[in-house]
């Protein structure tokens, strides 16, 4: 069911995202919030009844990847177009602060809700959660919507964002290690739940940890990177903590059974998730200022839809590789596609210079303020 919404989730934004590109962002990210929610009632509805399907389900998922794909893209644009240049990195590194905090707290609380007052409550919170986060959007400040272009079909339109990611040296690097990378990790996931209770006789509570802990080191990541930057500079904090996600994935391998193996599998995922807290706000904000204001809701769209095909490909090629030869063998072959992807990253490309150099937070609240 995952698999087949992560792709038609895909395939249901990108026709949508050319629209998105001249409405008011705030507009859209309310609009989003209101399809998910109304989404996700109409499962309570069909439970109700008595008709609650898979199919339904897989639709229900199949809006939502939509919607949060599309969420995204207008979020992005909507931070560009409110914060000012010289900001950007601190509002993103903000933005995924936010994000690691809700990857963190939000399949706890949801499991907590689960078990105590059922899966119906708990998608009843769920569907109220978007209305919430709707209304906290009227908070925010409301830009006018871009000018229009000259007309052009829906082909073209849909095209001009993966065409802009193609033919950007900086862009283009970022784009084919982010789906390499992206597709290996997603690879270790459904690897993890076998690997972990069989191979390394973990707990149930000790595959919990390691699915919670390490967010934290996420987290610190991202609290750190503005720091990082200023010290190193944007392309040094780039490339290098870009390839410094690589390796940790071939920790998993050598893990061994027992207590030993939990420390080596949360060492691993803590430093995964920390280079990545470092290196995704500098990568958002560079994506940011190498694509024009009119193009990227789509080129946003264009990167998080070829995500969603990519990972569950790669998540089916781990599968096979362990039925066939092993679950180590399997977490192997992601660690080195994880080093490979490093080998994409833009290392010569010249439009990798600092734009604008990296502020304090004093600074960023000025800017916001005369804003």
């Amino acid at each position: 069911m995952a698999a087949s919404a992560a792709v038609a989730s895909a395939v249901l934004a990108l026709p949508l995202a050319p629209a998105l590109d001249r409405l008011p962002k705030r507009r859209v990210l309310i609009a989003t919030e209101c399809v998910q929610c109304a989404a996700m009632l109409t499962v309570l509805v069909a439970f109700a009844l008595g008709r609650l399907t898979v199919v339904h389900l897989c639709l229900v998922a199949a809006v939502q990847g939509a919607g949060s794909i599309l969420y995204l893209a207008a979020a992005g644009a909507l931070v560009k177009q409110t914060v000012p240049p010289h900001a950007l990195l601190a509002a993103n590194a903000r933005m995924e602060t936010t994000n690691w905090t809700a990857a963190s707290v939000g399949p706890s609380v949801g499991g907590f809700l689960s078990a105590g007052l059922g899966a119906v409550a708990t998608v009843v919170v769920d569907a109220v959660s978007f209305v919430l986060g709707a209304l906290l959007l009227r908070r925010v400040p409301a830009p006018p919507a871009l000018p229009g272009e000259a007309a052009e079909s829906l082909v073209v339109r849909v095209r001009a964002g993966i065409t802009h990611l193609l033919r950007h040296p900086g862009l283009r690097g970022l784009y084919a290690n982010a789906m390499l990378f992206g597709g290996a990790v997603m690879m270790t996931a459904p690897l993890l739940t076998v690997f972990m209770p069989r191979d390394l006789r973990l707990t149930p509570w000790q595959y919990g940890l390691v699915l919670g802990a390490p967010a934290l080191a996420g987290l610190l990541g991202t609290v750190l990177s503005p720091r990082v930057t200023r010290r190193l500079g944007e392309r040094r904090t780039l490339l290098r903590a870009g390839a410094a996600r690589g390796p940790w994935i071939l920790l998993l391998v050598l893990a061994p059974a027992g207590p030993r193996g939990l420390l080596v599998v949360l060492a691993a995922q803590a430093g995964l998730l920390f280079t990545a807290g470092v290196f995704n706000p500098v990568f958002a904000t560079y994506r940011m200022r190498a694509t024009p204001d009119h193009l990227l809701t789509r080129v946003t769209t264009a990167w998080s839809a070829s995500a969603k095909v990519s990972q569950p490909l790669c998540t089916a090629l781990g599968g096979v590789v362990a039925a066939v030869a092993g679950v180590r063998p399997a977490l192997l072959l992601a660690g080195v596609l994880c080093l490979a992807a490093g080998l994409l990253l833009p290392w010569r490309s010249a439009q990798l210079v600092d734009e604008h150099p990296p502020v304090g937070p004093a600074q960023v609240r000025q800017g916001l303020q005369l804003r």
